[in-house]
């Protein structure tokens, strides 16, 4: 059995014409190969009506409180899954259903234990988002060990194994697409263009998709630390540098020191270097700060499992 896992907020006007498309190549794949799906729509706090077409839809579903976020929709479906593989997919079809026949291809052939997508083309997508997403993978895999690819997706088809290692990482501040890649395993990426909504609108603004990529840079990274220690050291033998110039100058050369702009400058370098990187190391305290917290990643607030 394959288990569908579709997060989904308010998203009434795509969930039928997901259903529609993806029951078809569910057939196919009962013919071909004898897997059956199960189906769970995780409803992530939604204030539209999608609740109540998920409940028409005979569907198993889970609802939240009130909205966690994809990222606890995500791990919530993976808890709830109970197929021999698992599958990760948007309901807005911008993940194409299709391609989930040769993801299973790839690994129910056991070479490898995950078949992801990875989008070959940002076509469609506003060219400032495109470019501060390059940009984010670009940095990410610098300051990080742990690699993420460029383009990729949350869609793919996991083995029962790589299921259960993701829903091990039990922390609070999870970024998935890093979570995906830390755990290992063999990964085939199977590209492809990209494809637009479906129905509705998207959820991910600008400013949520940024700090999205704050989240996965912490997450998987402590270089913004080490910068912070190491320009600090720099500023440090910048500052001795330049006292003893200033000394050398006036004592030699009898040179006055025109001390009020210079100082001021300095000041107002090193105080905005000093909060800055304070800000930092504060966004890595509160990451922490939540984590002892140990609060629960979801509440279920309904659900027929």
């Amino acid at each position: 059995m394959i288990s569908i896992i579709v997060p989904c907020y308010n998203e009434e006007a795509s969930i039928e014409i997901f259903l529609k498309e993806i029951r078809r190549v569910e057939t196919g794949m009962q013919e071909r190969y004898n897997e059956s799906f199960e189906y769970i729509f995780v409803d992530d706090g939604s204030t539209d009506g999608t609740l109540e077409i998920l409940k028409r839809s005979g569907v198993r579903y889970i609802s939240f409180s009130r909205n966690f976020g994809k990222e606890a929709g995500l791990y919530a479906g993976l808890r709830a899954a109970k197929g021999d593989y698992a599958a990760v997919m948007d309901v807005d079809l911008q993940d194409p259903p299709e391609l989930l026949i040769r993801m299973y291809e790839y690994v129910r052939s056991g070479e490898y234990d995950c078949a992801a997508a990875k989008r070959s083309t940002r076509k469609g997508e506003p060219p400032v988002r495109s470019f501060f997403a390059k940009c984010f993978y670009k940095l990410i895999n610098k300051i990080s060990d742990t690699e993420i690819v460029d383009g990729a997706r949350d869609f793919r088809l996991m083995s029962r194994s790589m299921v259960d290692a993701i829903v091990s990482l039990e922390e609070y501040n999870r970024f998935s697409k890093g979570l995906f890649s830390w755990v290992g395993f063999r990964t085939r990426w199977i590209e492809y263009e990209n494809v637009e909504r479906a129905a509705g609108e998207t959820k991910w603004s600008f400013w949520k998709l940024f700090k999205y990529s704050l989240d996965g840079i912490m997450a998987f990274s402590v270089a913004p630390l080490a910068v912070a220690s190491v320009l600090g050291v720099l500023m440090c033998i910048a500052s001795m540098i330049f006292i003893c110039v200033i000394i050398a100058k006036t004592l030699i050369f009898g040179d006055p020191v025109a001390g009020y702009p210079s100082l001021v400058c300095v000041i107002l370098l090193l105080s905005g270097m000093q909060m800055f990187f304070t800000g930092v190391i504060g966004q890595y305290l509160a990451k922490t700060y939540l984590e002892t917290k140990r609060r629960p990643i979801y509440i279920v607030r309904e659900s027929n499992i």
